[in-house]
C-alpha cells in the first residue's frame, strides 16, 4: 500500500512538489545566467526562487508525512476491527 507513494499521494502534495521544482529551477536558470553575464541584478532576481522552492519542498515533506501517517492508522484501525471480530 505504501511502497508506491507517489500513485497513491493526493494531488496537493503533486503540486506542491512541481511548483517547488519549476522554482528551483527558474532560481538555477537565473542565478546562473547572471552569474556568467555578470549581471548581478538577474542574479539577485532568482534568489528568491530558490528559497521558495526549498520551502515548497519542506512543506511538501510536511504533507507527505502526514498523509502517511493518517493512512498508516487507518490500515491500523481497520486491521483492528477485523482483528476483534
Amino acid at each position: 500500500m505504501l511502497n508506491e507513494f507517489w500513485q497513491s499521494s493526493g494531488l496537493a502534495y503533486r503540486v506542491i512538489v512541481f511548483s517547488a521544482m519549476a522554482a528551483l529551477a527558474i532560481g538555477l536558470v537565473l542565478t546562473i545566467i547572471g552569474a556568467n553575464i555578470g549581471n548581478s541584478g538577474v542574479m539577485w532576481t532568482g534568489m528568491p526562487f530558490l528559497g521558495l522552492g526549498m520551502l515548497l519542498h519542506v512543506i511538501g515533506i510536511g504533507v507527505r508525512g502526514r498523509a502517511v501517517s493518517r493512512r498508516l492508522k487507518d490500515a491500523h484501525a481497520k486491521q483492528s476491527q477485523t482483528g476483534s471480530n
